[in-house]
């Protein structure tokens, strides 16, 4: 899709029928204990999702995606070696690349890797939650695990910091999501509790955003309205989701019959 005079909000709909109408390979290199979940969530949108992670193929099957998505998750410097082989693939092709920098902060071998990641080639959006983003942008902050911890003072300033600093857009995920560039910002204050209580729903935002990325041309307004699409189904599913098991179920079926009507009428997001 083209960007054009429209705002970002007149957009979330139809990026989500573009996604559906192309259904766009999204290749991962992920985190070992959600991939099935990332996978899965790609598919519920109506995308194809790849999980190859062998260093010997990435980079042809970075030659079918429309987008990559690195995941430190299940950090090993072997996998590392081979996201830095996709990721110079897919700047080679033009391929937009996101990365979650997840539990950046908890050790110095994961705060290093993620800079000779960044270092390695050009990432279209980095996403990660408040602590993580922090900590990549130089914060002295550090992360419960994959938790997210208090980050003082203004996220948005931070994010839109490093945004300058990587060229790239930053996603900073909590209960309002911080989506920076350079010079503008947009807030998705759209999702439910119950997320928090689910493991993998972080990682599998970062598979939305790369979805989403795949088919929008405006980096900043496809992660906005990725994640509202995404947070508008969490929502929904926790009326039907009495705990984390039932609501996980009924994320899913949430994203697979999400339709234009129902983002417009829910969705929260807002210049920053």
């Amino acid at each position: 899709m083209s960007t054009d005079a429209r705002g970002p909000a007149d957009r979330i709909g139809t990026l989500l029928d573009e996604v559906r109408r192309r259904s766009p390979v999204v290749h991962h290199l992920t985190n070992w204990v959600t991939i099935g979940d990332c996978a899965q969530i790609v598919k519920a949108f109506g995308a194809s999702p790849v999980m190859a992670h062998a260093p010997e193929e990435v980079e042809e099957m970075v030659g079918i995606a429309s987008a990559l998505v690195l995941n430190i998750g299940t950090l090993t410097v072997e996998l590392v070696e081979a996201m830095k082989k996709a990721l110079r693939e897919a700047n080679r092709r033009g391929v937009p690349v996101v990365l979650d920098v997840c539990g950046a902060g908890a050790t110095r071998l994961r705060d290093e890797k993620c800079r000779e990641l960044l270092d390695e080639g050009h990432v279209d959006v980095v996403k990660g939650n408040a602590s993580e983003v922090a900590r990549i942008a130089g914060e002295a902050v550090t992360t419960r695990g994959v938790d997210a911890t208090q980050v003082s003072g203004d996220l948005a300033a931070v994010a839109r910091r490093l945004a300058a600093q990587r060229r790239c857009t930053v996603v900073a995920t909590g209960a309002v999501d911080v989506v920076a560039g350079p010079d503008r910002t947009l807030l998705v204050a759209n999702g439910d509790p119950l997320m928090g209580r689910v493991v993998g729903t972080g990682c599998m935002a970062a598979s939305v955003i790369g979805t989403f990325l795949a088919v929008g041309d405006d980096h900043l307004v496809a992660a906005a309205c990725g994640l509202a699409c995404y947070e508008i189904a969490a929502e929904l599913a926790a009326r039907a989701g009495a705990g984390p098991g039932s609501f996980k179920s009924a994320l899913l079926d949430a994203v697979a019959t999400l339709d234009g009507a129902t983002v417009a009428a829910r969705h929260r997001v807002r210049a920053g």
